[in-house]
């Protein structure tokens, strides 16, 4: 049985449902999706999104953080928050037979985060921890450069897990503040699928949500590259070259020619062993283990972007080799070998990517998320099958942003 896209109605709400009924297991996974509520809304305080996932993981004020989780460990149920880009999610799991006690540990939860100094303190303390082991790690480094540069004087110019300075800076009172916004039937989806029926599934989501308020629903904020390509290096002590690259890649999450743009970014770099870029770097000239290129397309922002480690002595020769492949890349588009090999295996692979029933729901959100119908998966595939070389070439070449790529280089 596939997806569905129900409603439930809350305090004259209408809450978007994707359900899908399974048996095979007694279990229950459920997903509380804010949208617009993630890391995007960090622009006054850099961090905060991520910070107060972690504060709603320290159980409720009453409890504890190690009480509230002795709770859930002893009836097998998990309980999780995470902050993406877009969104912020609270996760519920848990066997059919306590499916009770699930949800009345999350009406907890909602009701009376831990919002105590002390919790805020232990989260600083260990996520500054975390922070300043980073920046040892040159990998994370090159990245979080890379988006200073393309998208300067945005919300996507910091880390999302926010600075050592800027997570300092957090007081009880922004960790409030940013939860109270954030819980909002008016921008709530649910995610969830497991062996109930929906009956029943209706009945215990609106006693969960009923004192929950409807707020008005926060309009999602465009990011756009506005930054002049440019290649910037950063001095490292490392043995390694650790070489980030982007550009812009002006389309939108729901134009009907992404189908193209999936096969382009598959056949550039994103496929692993017979892309371009590791055909190039690697299998011809021995100048990285790796190397990808894909395209990235959200509904906030969308860019072109890619990755490879190199020798100290070769980072010069690699990044032009990028640049290099690029632009060639869209000036000649692809061969006739190279878009059947990609028919092939995004069509082979289809199946794969629907086994689970998490897999589905994945799919199901994140379809209705873009504003795309259900059956999009099914047709994209038709049109990747029947599409053309000369049409695939001409949307390539349409694309000459690409080639105009920054580079953020970490290096001795």
């Amino acid at each position: 049985m596939s997806a569905q896209i129900k409603h439930i109605e809350i305090n004259n709400t209408k809450i978007p449902v994707i359900f899908e009924k399974q048996t095979s297991l007694p279990i229950l996974n459920m997903q509380l999706v804010f949208q617009n509520s993630g890391s995007i809304q960090d622009e006054n305080l850099n961090g905060i999104a991520s910070f107060s996932a972690k504060l709603l993981n320290e159980g409720t004020k009453k409890l504890g953080s190690t009480k509230f989780a002795s709770e859930l460990e002893s009836n097998a149920i998990s309980l999780n928050v995470a902050s993406g880009f877009e969104t912020f999610v609270i996760e519920l799991s848990s066997l059919k037979e306590v499916n009770e006690k699930a949800f009345k540990l999350l009406k907890k939860l909602l009701k009376d985060p831990n919002y105590d100094k002390n919790v805020v303190e232990k989260i600083k303390t260990i996520h500054i921890g975390s922070l300043k082991r980073k920046q040892n790690d040159y990998d994370y480094v090159a990245k979080n450069q890379l988006k200073d540069i393309l998208f300067k004087d945005t919300v996507l110019q910091h880390p999302t897990s926010g600075t050592i300075e800027s997570i300092n800076n957090i007081k009880l009172t922004d960790v409030k503040k940013f939860i109270d916004s954030t819980f909002n039937l008016s921008n709530l989806i649910i995610v969830v699928g497991g062996d109930i029926e929906f009956k029943e599934l209706e009945n215990k989501i609106q006693t969960l949500l009923k004192s929950m308020p409807a707020k008005g629903k926060k309009e999602l904020k465009k990011v756009e590259i506005t930054a002049k390509p440019i290649i910037k290096e950063l001095k490292k002590p490392t043995e390694q070259a650790y070489i980030y690259f982007g550009s812009k890649f002006n389309v939108k999450a729901q134009d009907e020619e992404n189908y193209k743009a999936k096969v382009a970014s598959f056949i550039l770099g994103g496929s692993g062993f017979g892309s371009r870029l590791m055909e190039e770097i690697r299998v011809k000239r021995g100048l990285a283990y790796s190397a990808y290129g894909y395209v990235s397309i959200n509904k906030s922002h969308s860019y072109f972007t890619g990755y490879l480690q190199t020798k100290l002595e070769s980072a010069k020769e690699a990044r032009e080799l990028v640049a290099e492949i690029v632009k060639d890349f869209v000036q000649k588009g692809v061969t006739q070998e190279e878009l059947d090999a990609a028919k092939n295996f995004l069509t082979g692979s289809e199946p794969l990517r629907t086994e689970t029933l998490s897999q589905r729901l994945n799919r199901a959100f994140n379809l209705y998320y873009k504003g795309l119908k259900q059956d999009y998966p099914q047709k994209e595939l038709e049109k990747i099958q029947s599409l053309e070389l000369e049409d695939l070439n001409n949307y390539i070449k349409s694309h000459k942003e690409i080639i105009d790529l920054s580079f953020s280089i970490v290096r001795k």
